[in-house]
Order: C-alpha cells, then sequence, then structure tokens
C-alpha cells in the first residue's frame, strides 16, 4: 500500500510549508481538501496522484504544480500499481485514509491530464507588489527579489524564497524585527501583494575595533580608522561593516602588511533589544620591505631601469610605488607589456623581492596621416618610429610630410642619459620648404639638443646649425647660422587630452648667433607663445593665444636676415581672416625683368593676440565668436590687423575640426575667408 501527502503550500504563501514532511502545520486531510474543492475538484486531484510510489519523510521531496494549488509526490516507483491509498500527516494532523478503488487509473492518467491543461496555466506571469517600504529599505529589497519570473517554475520559486529574500534584504540595513506578509492573488497575472513594516531598526551599542601589530602605528591606517563609518548609536547595517573590513584588509596588502589576520570579526545582534555589539581586531604582523628586483638584463640595461624605479630596494612596500614605477617604465615606449609584483612566495624577514617581465615592444612601427588646412593645404604625413635600437633605450624617428606649402623630413636620434624620460640628449636632422609672406625659403638644419624635465616644466640647451636658401622677386639670397639656443615650456591641463575644458600654456626661446661665432651676421632672437582655456559650465568656453617676439641685429644688416628668422603673422593660427604668414614689414624691390613689386619680407618684432567665446550645442557640436589682432613690424612701425569671424567646431578623438569665416576688418577692402584647421587650442 502506497501513502502520499497532499498541502496547498502556495495559497498561503509561507516559505515553510514548502516542505511536505515532518512539519508541524500546512498539511491538509483529505475531508478537509475535499470540502474545499468540491467533489469534481477533488476527484481530479486524486486521479493527479494517482501515480504511486512511496513516500519518504523528514526530507523535501518534489513536487507537481497544478493550475490552483500545489500537489507534492515523490517519484514514481512501479506504475502497474492499480490501487493506492492517501493519507496525510505529521505531528497534530488529522489522519485520514482512502481506498482509491474509485481511482482505479493507472499512471497513463496523470500524463493525459497534464497535456490536457489549458496552455494559459503554463504562460501565467506574476506581479510584484511592493508596500510599506521606501528609500534605501525598497531599493534593497527589490535588488534582493530581483526580477520577476516569466514561467511557472521559476514563479513558483521565487514565490518560494520570496519572504526571506525581503527579511534578509532588511536585516542587512539593521531591521531585524520585521514583519513582512505575502497575499497571493490568481488572476490574470498572479499578484503577489508584499507588504512590510520594518520596525524599529537594530543601533550599534558598542563598537570595539582594534589594531594591533607595525600598522598601529601607521598614519594610513589611523586615517582609516577615524573614517570606519561605524559609530555608537547609528544604525546598523552590514554593508558598511563589511566595506571597512575589505577596506582594512586592502589597505593592509597595499602597505606590504602581507602577514596580517583578523583575530576577530563579527557582528553580534541581539534583535529582541534593538542593539549589535561590533568586534573587529586585526593584527597586522610586520611591514615588509622593497627586496632585490629580478628582470632579464639582457633585454634592458639596469642603467636605464633603476631610475625609473620609484620602489626602491629597502624602503618600506608601497603599493602606489609599484604602479608609479610600472607606468613610468610603460612610458619609455620601449615595451608592449610592462609587469611588476612582489614574489610573495620568497618573502621572508620582512622582505620580499620584486619580479619584473618585460615584453618588447614592436620593433619598427609605421604611422600614415592624412590632413588638411587652408593655412598648408593638403598634406600626408609618414612617420617611422623604432623605440628601442639597443639595450641601452637609443631610439630613432624619421618624419617625412608633403604638402605644397611646406614639405618636408626629419631625422631624429634619442639617446637617454641619467633618465630615460627626464634626460635625453637628441641629435636631428631637417629640411623643410616653407613660404613666409612673399619669399619662398629652404632650410637645411643639424641640431643637437639636451631636454631635461622637471616636475611640470621642460627646458633644453641647444645648438643649431641653419643653412637658408630664399628667393624673393627672382633674386636669390642665402645664409648661414651657428645659433646657440635655451627654451623653457610648461603645459598643464583639465579634461581631455585633445579637448581640454581648461588649460595654461607659455613657452619661452632664446637664440642668439655671431659673426665671429659662424653665423652670417650678429643677432640676438626672443619668442614667446601663450594659451589659456576656461569653461563655465558645461556649454561655454573662452580661449585665449597671444604670440610675442623680438629680433635684433645691428643697423645695416637687417636685410640679411634669413625669412625664417623674422617674425610673421596671419593664418588660421595667428590672426584669421588673413592668408598664411601674410603679414610682416613690406619692402619695393625690383624683380628679375627689372620691375617693382612689393613683397612682404616679415618683421623684427610681433605682437599678436585672439579671444574667443564657444558655446557647446552637443558634446560634439560647439559654436565660435573669435576677435583676433596684432602685427609683424619693425620697429616703430606698428599697423594694427584686426579679424573677426564665427565658427562651426566639430569634436573629434583628434581634436576639434574647426570650419570658421573670418573678415579682416581693419582692411580698406576687407573680404570674408574661410579657415579649416584640425586639433586642439594648444
Amino acid at each position: 500500500m502506497h501513502q502520499y501527502t497532499l498541502a496547498r503550500a502556495v495559497e498561503t504563501g509561507d516559505d515553510d510549508e514548502h516542505r511536505v514532511a515532518g512539519l508541524d502545520h500546512g498539511e491538509l486531510a483529505l475531508e478537509q481538501l475535499a470540502a474545499q474543492l468540491g467533489g469534481a475538484r477533488f476527484e481530479a486531484v486524486l486521479v493527479q496522484a494517482g501515480l504511486c510510489g512511496d513516500l519518504v519523510e523528514h526530507r523535501p521531496v518534489p513536487r507537481v504544480l497544478l493550475p490552483h494549488f500545489n500537489v507534492f509526490l515523490p517519484p514514481p516507483r512501479d506504475y502497474n500499481r492499480g490501487l493506492c491509498r492517501f493519507r496525510t500527516f505529521g505531528p497534530g494532523s488529522q489522519r485520514a485514509v482512502l481506498d482509491s478503488s474509485l481511482l482505479n487509473l493507472r499512471c497513463l492518467g496523470l500524463a493525459v491530464f497534464l497535456l490536457l491543461l489549458p496552455l494559459t496555466a503554463f504562460a501565467q506571469v506574476l506581479e510584484v507588489r511592493l508596500e510599506g517600504l521606501d528609500g534605501e529599505l525598497e531599493k534593497n529589497a527589490r535588488a534582493w527579489l530581483g526580477d520577476a519570473p516569466t514561467t511557472p517554475q521559476s514563479r513558483s520559486n521565487y514565490l518560494h524564497g520570496a519572504r526571506e529574500r525581503v527579511v534578509s534584504s532588511l536585516q542587512a540595513l539593521g531591521y531585524y524585527r520585521a514583519e513582512v506578509d505575502l497575499q497571493l492573488e490568481r488572476g490574470e497575472p498572479w499578484v503577489l501583494s508584499i507588504h512590510v513594516d520594518p520596525g524599529e531598526p537594530v543601533r550599534l551599542r558598542h563598537v570595539n575595533i582594534g589594531l594591533d601589530g607595525e600598522a598601529k602605528n601607521d598614519p594610513a591606517f589611523s586615517d582609516l580608522l577615524a573614517d570606519s563609518g561605524l559609530k555608537r548609536d547609528d544604525v546598523l547595517n552590514h554593508g558598511t561593516y563589511e566595506d571597512f573590513r575589505r577596506k582594512l584588509q586592502s589597505l593592509a596588502l597595499q602597505r606590504g602588511y602581507f602577514d596580517g589576520r583578523f583575530s576577530q570579526a563579527r557582528v553580534e545582534v541581539e534583535p529582541i533589544g534593538g542593539t549589535a555589539d561590533v568586534h573587529l581586531h586585526y593584527n597586522s604582523g610586520p611591514r615588509y620591505r622593497f627586496g632585490p628586483l629580478q628582470w632579464d638584463r639582457e633585454t634592458i640595461d639596469g642603467s636605464l631601469v633603476r631610475p625609473l624605479l620609484t620602489a626602491r630596494e629597502g624602503e618600506p612596500y608601497d603599493q602606489a610605488k609599484l604602479r608609479e614605477s610600472q607606468i613610468q617604465l610603460q612610458r619609455t615606449g620601449y615595451f608592449s607589456t610592462v609587469i611588476l609584483r612582489p614574489d610573495l612566495d620568497d618573502r621572508g624577514d620582512a622582505v620580499v623581492p620584486l619580479d619584473l617581465e618585460l615584453f618588447p615592444a614592436t620593433r619598427h612601427s609605421f604611422d600614415v596621416g592624412v590632413g588638411y588646412s587652408t593655412d598648408t593645404e593638403e598634406r600626408v604625413t609618414l612617420t617611422w618610429r623604432t623605440p628601442r635600437l639597443n639595450r641601452y633605450g637609443h631610439s630613432q624617428e624619421t618624419r617625412l610630410q608633403y604638402s605644397s606649402v611646406n614639405p618636408s623630413g626629419r631625422f631624429t636620434y634619442s639617446i637617454p642619459m641619467s633618465h630615460p624620460l627626464n634626460d635625453v640628449l637628441q641629435f636631428s636632422a631637417l629640411v623643410e620648404d616653407n613660404e613666409f609672406g612673399d619669399l619662398d625659403s629652404r632650410q637645411q638644419e643639424l641640431r643637437v639638443r639636451r631636454e631635461f624635465r622637471r616636475n611640470s616644466w621642460i627646458y633644453s640647451f641647444s645648438l643649431r646649425g641653419l643653412r637658408e636658401s630664399w628667393n624673393a622677386a627672382g633674386n636669390s639670397f642665402e645664409a648661414e647660422y651657428l645659433l646657440p639656443g635655451f627654451s623653457l615650456s610648461q603645459r598643464k591641463r583639465g579634461g581631455s587630452l585633445v579637448n581640454p575644458s581648461s588649460g595654461f600654456s607659455q613657452w619661452y626661446r632664446i637664440e642668439g648667433g655671431s659673426e665671429s661665432a659662424g653665423s652670417h651676421i650678429d643677432l640676438l632672437r626672443l619668442s614667446a607663445n601663450y594659451g589659456y582655456i576656461h569653461s563655465f559650465g558645461e556649454r561655454h568656453r573662452v580661449v585665449l593665444r597671444s604670440d610675442l617676439g623680438t629680433v635684433l641685429v645691428p643697423d645695416g644688416q637687417r636685410d640679411s636676415l634669413a625669412p625664417s628668422l623674422n617674425f610673421f603673422a596671419g593664418g588660421a593660427q595667428s590672426i584669421r581672416g588673413y592668408g598664411y604668414q601674410s603679414i610682416g614689414r613690406e619692402i619695393v624691390t625690383t624683380n628679375d625683368q627689372g620691375e617693382e613689386v612689393k613683397l612682404v619680407v616679415g618683421g623684427e618684432r610681433l605682437v599678436t593676440g585672439s579671444a574667443e567665446y564657444q558655446y557647446s550645442f552637443t558634446p560634439q557640436w560647439r559654436g565660435a565668436l573669435f576677435l583676433d589682432g596684432g602685427d609683424a613690424f619693425d620697429k616703430d612701425d606698428f599697423d594694427m590687423h584686426y579679424g573677426a569671424g564665427v565658427g562651426v567646431h566639430y569634436v573629434t578623438q583628434v581634436g576639434a575640426i574647426r570650419l570658421e569665416l573670418a573678415n579682416p576688418f581693419s582692411e580698406d577692402d576687407p573680404s570674408w575667408r574661410i579657415h579649416l584647421a584640425i586639433g586642439a587650442e594648444f
């Protein structure tokens, strides 16, 4: 004879009633079930339960979900039994035995019944209503409940754990005395109403946080303990406790306390009294120090690696120094990947060695660029780089640029000196054609330069040999110069590299030459450049720019100064509304045909300034209003040139594409000019 239990679990919504065997409540005698369901429904239930088998008590058993109630059945063991006996059982329950001779049906009956069930019974979904909570309590409860189920099986599982999840979500925030009532309405769809009274929260009574070991005297831990977020009379929040516990462990690892352990880490809650005690004791042990560095010395020489390391042997361990060292090594361009980490397996005597893995960068790289601006017109650039020629960090860069206005080629060979990033010696060669006013110039240059970086400043000493030839109205000229020089620059910016929200740049250079030391004439040249960007809110932006310069030459040698050493103004990067380098001192000369012509040959002074207001319509599109002014002139011959206009900018990953329409309104017969440029303001 075989026995079964039928229980109305889902109808009551009580989690405990999902277990069939070994319960003190929730089981229904067959007489009661028959009275509630009616004869026909009761027979249908018994038909479905006609799958006979042995019931195992005191453990959960599989269940079969029916349209309006749950029937919990064990797996079948004998499909051939014709008669079954059903009874309910459990402490305090009524026992009834029913001979199923009226239900002499075989197990095939259950399969047929399930096939005939309306499809809508399996297509029902669940709507969840949560009442009585708001703010963080509601947000956390919904997070614990998760998304509403979409299938009958997932709905059953959802209902099974709904109460427990809501209770757990409230306890996580310190509400241990909540009352949770679940009501289920079966309709289209089913509706689960969860009514919650969170009650009074549990508050912290004692907060006992202790720290032993060397970390006790570490200021970083003192700062962390002062900001633990766990204070007497605060509402208990398990998230705050766990977050502080993780921060304590994380800080210990970051600061080199690799032997640290929690001797106590618990929260004692008294729900009835509404109090909780926190006991958190951490024994840090000793703070480790950086040990020796291990790396493949055939890859790169130690004289290049050591200056880049902020993590130095013998110093207290600090993970931030490891990250900084790794970044410094990566910035050299020598390596595709840099991995610097402590070798914890070999630590001992409070010393941890460091392992450095270096993966070389591609030996040669080639970049091709295509661009256009109204100043230099179309241009194509090819750049060939070799980031590391040998284990001493030598590198080279060859850059070829074609443009109808100023084609050029440059080769640069770099040798790291005391620091691969902050102290570099460069040898370079340059050939460039350019248009300066009405002069066509060709420059051939050899330069040796040593560059230093200190904080945000870059300063350099250089010596360049310049041979320049130029043509003016059919007349050819040539001059040679040997120019020692010094430059100083600084650039600070906020926000995007190519589209900064704020910034300030300054650049200065001084060069000189002597007729007695290899130069065509005596000269002293000084120049400066400034840029400033400031944003007001998200949409408003101001850009200011200025160029200053002067060159001092003896009387009578002014006309022998090469075009590239003079000053010119005009163009998209100078005074808009004028052509590229079209503003400068004008002279009248005779061309090769004997005709008098007026030529722009540049000035010995330069003063220009620009003010621009920009308004962003979207993150990519903005409009601009600008006013530019200045002149390139000789002493006592200043003539102010103005240009004003409007522009539209489109921000890309390589900088803003700037299309601008400008008018040189200081001219007698001004005409509008279009300027197109690409790149950041500085």
